[in-house]
């Protein structure tokens, strides 16, 4: 099973920053890992740090698709996205065995880790904060932007993933990145382009049908209209 939450446990580590207090023990420096990584002639910090990036991006849309999934009323977005954060996981499974393959650790959480996980953790708990100021039908609308903008980054992550594989040198990592990037990236696609086509149906389906205005129907109503989404 792929690690979706580093701890200190799990052997975790991490840069030492001026607001960042960190364990001796779970402490990393630029040196450290220039050392650690089979990265000859490229700039072995750097990438460590971008794909620590990249990894927690993918875990916390585990958390994502976990959350969405458990909340949607419409049984063709539920298995969507339950697909979807089935094939995410997988991606993080990949991604720590490629840091693996470096001689790194896909436990190690970068200063650029960290910002992504603050940004990400907003789009979770977008889907969370208006509970109950929001109708329902704007809640599930919600929940799909989210899905979409951590998609969009997820897609332009893998292409750039794609990108790195030409500056490694010929041998088993570079196979192991071209060979993770034709696995990931077609999904990504998939993904990216499903979150935008159904926004889009959501979004004409709502416009189309005045009925969908009406404030006064019943909580039960508006699930029943929610779960009808797509075979109407």
């Amino acid at each position: 099973m792929p690690i979706l939450t580093p701890t200190k446990a799990r052997g975790a580590t991490t840069k030492p920053m001026p607001m960042v207090y960190v364990e001796p023990a779970c402490a990393i420096t630029d040196t450290d890992l220039a050392q650690q990584l089979s990265l000859s002639g490229l700039n072995a910090p750097f990438l460590a740090d971008l794909l620590s990036g990249v990894l927690t991006h993918e875990r916390c849309g585990r958390h994502l698709y976990r959350a969405v999934e458990a909340r949607t009323f419409n049984p063709i977005l539920k298995a969507k996205y339950r697909e979807f954060g089935e094939e995410t996981e997988r991606h993080v499974e990949i991604l720590e065995d490629l840091i693996t393959q470096m001689g790194g650790n896909p436990n190690y959480v970068s200063p650029a880790a960290r910002a992504i996980e603050g940004m990400d953790s907003k789009l979770v708990e977008s889907t969370y904060a208006l509970s109950g100021s929001l109708d329902l039908m704007t809640a599930e609308m919600a929940m799909l932007d989210a899905v979409f903008l951590a998609e969009s980054a997820d897609h332009a992550n893998w292409k750039m993933m794609r990108s790195l594989c030409d500056q490694l040198r010929a041998g088993d990592l570079q196979d192991a990145f071209r060979a993770a990037a034709d696995e990931v990236e077609a999904q990504e696609d998939e993904h990216l382009g499903w979150a935008s086509e159904t926004k889009m149906r959501l979004v004409m389906l709502q416009a189309r049908n005045s009925v969908m205005a009406n404030v006064g129907e019943k909580a039960e109503e508006i699930v029943a209209r929610i779960k009808g989404w797509f075979t109407e």
